[in-house]
């Protein structure tokens, strides 16, 4: 059977590292042994089995940095589903992207006394007043994506905070240009500084590549508000092309939402959709980036979020909260969503959605079947 696409290089990495007899420890062949693990299918469900019964007649608030993001919606979606299973009531509040609007929705989200709050795709200190009155209402929160690390968060008071470990979503996300390129990427990253998980995870790819690829150059990193990615990534990306030339072959950004924004001015200077450079996302995998990825269309690679899947963790960790029990202490491992594994795990519908039976799982511990 003929190979293409990733599958034919990573066999092509593995035939080169067997003939030169790489050490073990060897960057480029530990960097495709990661993206092997990174592209398979999901397996059995590996989370939590066993916890509190549902709690009764809850009512809890989703407040949501800015559900133009995708991940930040993704979530949502996940957190209503599940509430719907566990026989909740649900609110949901958008911040819209700004700070003032999230300050506005956490300050209102206390003010309807609600049993819970969930607080979704902002950084938890950038609300510390707002939480301080949280805390004092005496209502458990969490958040996704409101830490830098996955569980409590004691500075914040947050009962846990739930995603992937952003080091590793970094580096799978440089694992693939590197090893696509061969050790010889000329690389671009896009970060925010607005928030203090982007910048890091920007600043983590920045390391990867730069420690584990010799031959590969950081051309820049790019500090862009996502928030202003419609008007800012058309004239960035003219001007990075203007800057770099083709010694621009791969650009890692820390949200896909970079990538909805470059595609016109990559056309008008000529650039096909599957030629360099080539777009790798490490988060959140929204559905336009799905659409890329599927069509070869200026985007490569995805590392998503299981967002539905950990809009349920939420909801059961709020649920271990009411019932004054520790979070369940789970981290979804992390995937790489490429051309060939896209028809797989909630891919024709473009989101991750690991085929693993968590909601049937999070169901027989809440006791709804």
């Amino acid at each position: 059977m003929k190979l293409t696409g990733l599958a034919a290089l990573l066999a092509t990495v593995a035939v080169v590292s067997a003939g030169t007899a790489w050490a073990e420890d060897d960057p480029l062949a530990a960097a495709k042994a990661r993206i092997e693990t990174a592209t398979a299918r999901a397996g059995q469900w590996d989370g939590p089995t066993t916890g509190p019964k549902a709690a009764k007649g809850k009512t809890i608030i989703y407040v949501a940095g800015d559900l133009r993001n995708g991940g930040t919606e993704g979530v949502s979606r996940g957190v209503a589903e599940a509430a719907k299973a566990i026989g909740w009531e649900l609110r949901v509040l958008d911040g819209h992207g700004d700070i003032s609007a999230r300050t506005a929705a956490m300050s209102q989200a206390v003010a309807l006394h609600p049993d819970g709050i969930v607080v979704g795709g902002f950084d938890a200190v950038e609300q510390n007043a707002a939480l301080e009155q949280v805390k004092e209402a005496g209502i458990p929160f969490v958040g996704w994506h409101a830490t830098i690390e996955p569980g409590p968060d004691p500075k914040t008071g947050m009962f846990a905070n739930v995603n992937t470990r952003i080091s590793d979503v970094a580096q799978t996300a440089a694992d693939l240009a590197i090893v696509d390129s061969g050790g010889k990427a000329g690389v671009v990253i896009f970060g925010d500084s607005n928030y203090e998980m982007a910048i890091g995870k920007a600043r983590m790819m920045e390391k990867a590549v730069k420690d584990g690829c010799p031959g590969c150059e950081v051309l820049v990193l790019e500090d862009s508000p996502m928030t202003e990615a419609s008007s800012r990534m058309p004239q960035l990306t003219t001007s990075l092309l203007q800057r770099f030339g083709a010694k621009w072959t791969y650009s890692l950004a820390v949200n896909d939402l970079y990538y909805d924004f470059m595609g016109p001015s990559l056309a008008s200077a000529g650039i096909d959709g599957g030629d360099p450079p080539h777009n790798i996302s490490a988060g959140d995998g929204s559905e336009s980036a799905f659409q890329r990825i599927r069509s070869g269309q200026y985007q490569m690679a995805t590392v998503p979020e299981p967002l539905q899947e950990q809009g349920w963790q939420l909801v059961d960790e709020l649920n271990r909260a009411f019932a004054g029990e520790p979070w369940s202490g789970y981290v979804s491992g992390i995937h790489l969503v490429t051309a060939e594994n896209i028809a797989f795990d909630g891919g024709p519908q473009n989101v991750f959605d690991p085929d693993n039976g968590y909601r049937e799982v999070y169901r027989k511990i809440w006791g709804v079947e």
